[in-house]
């Protein structure tokens, strides 16, 4: 029998239990980049797994292998988790991008803030590993001050890395972490003009 049922009627009511509502709609794409965002507390991991279950979506994030083995290694691999060796001589992006190719269906979860505290620049693997995979990129979303969660659109990127990403501002303009402040700069190093970096929370007061 399958455990799908049972995960997304626990989903359903952890998310009622929690006052939260779904929103957006579920990728038609059966492979693509995840972005989930604002990352701003560790809460954002279990409501963006419930919100996944709820909208019928497997997703996948990346651990060191280490924190596959033993008895945690089958519930990691169960939330989602896939292993991969950061000891070896290999370009990650590349590696990462390469799992498309062995999969028919695969939403990959790449870190964009890299961290739950402010950063004045996201890290740009995603784009580069949605690139070179050929895959589009599918925006997540957390909006704490509606309690609403979901997923946006979907968009293969350009190569037009200002473009593209002026669409992943618009997205997130409007859109709240727990902790607002910590949320951190929508904007890639790779960006020929990027926008300028936005004040932190309370600096208007200064």
């Amino acid at each position: 029998m399958s455990k799908r049922p049972v995960r997304r009627a626990l989903a359903r009511l952890f998310l009622y239990w929690t006052g939260w509502k779904p929103e957006g709609i579920r990728p038609e794409v059966e492979r693509f980049v995840l972005i989930a965002a604002p990352h701003t507390t560790n809460w954002d991991f279990p409501y963006l797994i419930a919100f996944a279950e709820l909208f019928d979506l497997r997703i996948h994030w990346v651990g060191k292998h280490t924190l596959f083995r033993g008895p945690m290694g089958r519930v990691m691999r169960a939330l989602g988790g896939m292993p991969v060796r950061r000891d070896r001589r290999e370009n990650l992006v590349s590696a990462l991008a390469r799992l498309f190719s062995e999969h028919e269906t695969l939403g990959l979860v790449v870190p964009a803030e890299g961290t739950r505290s402010y950063v004045d620049h996201w890290k740009s693997g995603f784009y580069h590993i949605a690139r070179e995979a050929n895959v589009p990129i599918v925006m997540s979303f957390l909006d704490y001050e509606r309690k609403r969660g979901g997923f946006g659109p979907a968009f293969l990127p350009s190569g037009d890395v200002t473009a593209d990403m002026d669409a992943v501002r618009a997205f997130y303009a409007d859109k709240k972490g727990k902790h607002p402040e910590r949320f951190g700069a929508i904007r890639l190093l790779e960006e020929k003009d990027p926008p300028p970096i936005p004040p932190l929370a309370g600096d208007q007061d200064r």
